[in-house]
């Protein structure tokens, strides 16, 4: 039972491929003028956020899972070729959420 605490196999699946949901998301609109770029990245951000909310429902988190979900998905980030404070900024968001 308490090493059920301890896996975070889901978590860090979920964190990757939202990571990846973001990044294709981002750079599939980025050609797009400025203001309909940040209405494209705010749809992005609902549509994840309605990933976020159906990941909870399934899968239980607590205080470490959660970290190493955000890890994952900022470092996921990273390794795609998001730059390090629209990653950061993003990792935070996804850390209110969670």
């Amino acid at each position: 039972m308490i090493f059920s605490w301890f896996d975070t196999k889901h978590a860090v699946t979920f964190g990757r491929e939202l990571a990846d949901f973001v990044v294709s998301e981002i750079s599939a609109s980025m050609h797009v003028r400025d203001f309909k770029f940040s209405g494209k990245v705010e749809k992005m951000l609902a549509k994840a956020e309605r990933r976020i909310h159906e990941f909870k429902a399934h899968e239980r988190l607590n205080f470490y899972k959660k970290s190493k979900l955000a890890n994952a998905f900022l470092w996921e980030l990273k390794d795609k070729g998001c730059p390090a404070g629209p990653a950061d900024q993003l990792t935070e968001w996804l850390a209110v959420r969670l």
